[in-house]
């Protein structure tokens, strides 16, 4: 399969049908879940549909290390060349890592205002053109409102997507009648989309809890597969 088939035919064309066509430049999505649950694969697949599609991505991890960063866009693309026999896999591969920069902070030490400007550097001088920054393991709970609003409006002005997740502890107390974990209520005004990722019956599965503008509580015709790591239709 050529590279622009695959994409077409990818589950993720589902998810941008259920939110809309789409999460929007300048807007800000979280997915949420238990830790361990797989939101980063769900980050890194989004992330390498975007780069099959010619976009570029600016990774940023909270994480200590990168390296299992690097691994997991490794597999991830691995398994979909190996699952859709994508046709010159190595070529395709090679070409979609140079949209890639993976960039590592630690959030105790480094303020919202430095990270945000060291992407905005990245993107002046190294990366051009970028399209969407991945945000994995920023901590809600000891972040502040006014740094997800600094984040909102460096989307805006940037015009580009963000994409975060979110993990929260164990106990279906920590999520509201409504299904949004508490520690994104003080931020929900500036989340433009939030799923939800939990555990049934040996597969993954994302909710949508709000779309936009509106909260909702809905199942998506998508799960992560725990085998390969890759959200698929159900």
């Amino acid at each position: 399969m050529v590279k622009t088939e695959l994409t077409e035919k990818s589950p993720l064309r589902s998810l941008e049908k259920a939110v809309q066509g789409g999460l929007g430049k300048g807007n800000i999505a979280v997915i949420a879940s238990k830790e361990g649950v797989g939101k980063t694969a769900c980050l890194v697949h989004i992330a390498t549909d975007k780069l099959m599609r010619n976009k570029h991505v600016i990774h940023v991890s909270y994480a200590n290390r990168v390296d299992h960063i690097v691994n997991w866009y490794e597999d991830i693309f691995t398994e979909i060349s190996k699952k859709r026999n994508l046709e010159n896999a190595m070529s395709v591969h090679d070409d979609i890592i140079q949209n890639r920069v993976i960039m590592n902070f630690n959030q105790k030490s480094i303020s919202v205002d430095q990270v945000i400007a060291s992407i905005k550097a990245m993107m002046d001088n190294g990366q051009l053109g970028t399209d969407a920054v991945i945000i994995d393991g920023f901590d809600f709970t000891i972040g502040s409102a006014e740094d997800i609003k600094k984040f909102k409006a460096f989307a805006v002005e940037s015009d580009i997507e963000l994409w975060f997740s979110d993990s929260y502890p164990e106990g279906a107390d920590y999520l509201d009648d409504r299904g949004i974990p508490v520690n994104l209520i003080k931020d929900l005004d500036d989340l433009s989309v939030v799923l939800t990722l939990r555990a049934e019956q040996g597969l993954m599965v994302l909710k949508l809890v709000k779309d936009h503008k509106a909260l909702v509580s809905e199942d998506l015709h998508l799960k992560l597969d725990p085998k390969t790591l890759l959200i698929a239709e159900a």
